[in-house]
């Protein structure tokens, strides 16, 4: 599934809306189904450079279109996303 700029944009809406982090993740979910949502903490992703951030969220797009998962910046490439909860 790439994630074309319509999707990129309910993405954005959706990670910045008011809510909680655990509502907006879950609200992402059913809104894109087939998206790979993968939830860690910021931590976890302190070498890579984000997509998107937030004040409380850093959004990385992967790429698991071959063997091995890679994160990526093309959202055309993307097949999912990790949310990094600062």
């Amino acid at each position: 599934m790439a994630i074309n700029p319509e999707t990129v944009e309910q993405i954005q809406a959706m990670l910045t809306a008011s809510a909680t982090t655990s509502e907006r993740i879950a609200t992402l979910r059913k809104s894109i189904p087939g998206l790979s949502i993968t939830r860690c903490d910021a931590s976890d992703m302190d070498a890579e450079q984000a997509w998107f951030e937030s004040p409380d969220l850093n959004v990385y797009l992967i790429d698991t279109s071959d063997h091995c998962v890679r994160i990526t910046n093309a959202p055309l490439k993307a097949t999912g996303l990790i949310i990094a909860v600062k």
